[in-house]
């Protein structure tokens, strides 16, 4: 009887949400100090950079050294020649249009190996799949300046040297390794259902690529591609050793090589190249943020 009660009681009794969840977030003091505060030390830290370069590329020559009259956080009285010195008399327009050149190019090469090397790897399920993509992430660990010694010997026996072709065509040497390696993950993430129900209809392996794997694949394409694009449009060593001529030289060599003559820096022009450089891959991630984000959170669910 006495349990019986004791139930009965127990049954009766309101029930109680014991599970704190994010109701430690109702007071002020709490999100500030959990979210806002930390987020306000991310923005700045992410932003600062663009804020020094922008000033920087505005202020006046004597601004940027005199520290005893002038704040370094702030511009008086800006002006624009840096930033006409930069467009108008050095090759800076055409060092942009070869770094696009370049980096679409040695983009679009390198998702078109990856895709091949991502599904043969992960949805033909040959004897050795697994080992093989190791090898192939392994490549990418390889640093560049001992590639680019032998790439060097090769580039100039194909007469390619002091050409956008010469970068076009070795990016892809650390390119592909990393684009295979994110597609591989993405690809496996896609149920088999799908493409064993295809070749049961009757469809190729080609078919089962192009109509059923990459349409359900397009933020891990688009996520490869943002990454090789912007591998390729940083990229220094490969650009300083097989570009000799200012004309077919990428923006971070340009600006490197073309604005610091010995001990003199052209720090106004040098911030607004680099400032502008940026420019494209923000604009870049902005336009395909959603998908980038969707590639790096999960693919198809069955």
């Amino acid at each position: 009887m006495a349990a019986t009660a004791r139930n009965t009681t127990q049954a009766n009794a309101p029930l109680v949400d014991d599970v704190e969840g994010m109701s430690y977030l109702s007071s002020l003091p709490r999100r500030v100090v959990t979210i806002y505060l930390p987020l306000a030390v991310f923005v700045f830290v992410l932003l600062f950079p663009f804020y020094w370069m922008g000033i920087t590329a505005v202020k006046p020559n004597e601004q940027l050294t005199d520290y005893d009259q002038y704040s370094p956080f702030w511009v008086v009285s800006p002006t624009l020649d840096h930033i006409k010195y930069l467009l108008f008399e050095t090759s800076y327009p055409g060092w942009l249009w070869n770094t696009v050149l370049v980096a679409f190019g040695s983009t679009i090469l390198s998702l078109a190996a990856a895709v091949f090397a991502a599904y043969a790897i992960e949805r033909l399920r040959f004897t050795g799949s697994r080992p093989v993509g190791l090898l192939i992430f392994l490549a990418y660990l390889v640093p560049p300046s001992i590639l680019f010694i032998p790439l060097a010997v090769i580039v100039f026996n194909f007469g390619i040297y002091d050409s956008k072709l010469a970068l076009i065509f070795t990016y892809p040497t650390f390119l592909i390794p990393f684009c295979t390696w994110l597609l591989m993950s993405y690809f496996r993430s896609i149920p088999y259902e799908l493409e064993e129900s295809a070749l049961v209809d009757g469809a190729s392996r080609w078919q089962i690529l192009s109509k059923v794997i990459l349409p359900l694949a397009v933020p891990g394409l688009i996520s490869a591609g943002i990454f090789a694009f912007t591998l390729s449009w940083n990229e220094f060593i490969y650009a300083l050793t097989f570009i000799q001529s200012s004309e077919n030289k990428t923006v971070p060599v340009g600006v490197l090589t073309e604005l610091v003559r010995g001990d003199v820096f052209e720090w106004g022009s040098l911030m607004a190249g680099a400032l502008f450089g940026s420019l494209p891959v923000v604009i870049l991630y902005s336009f395909f943020v959603d998908y980038y984000v969707s590639s790096m959170t999960g693919a198809v669910k069955e």
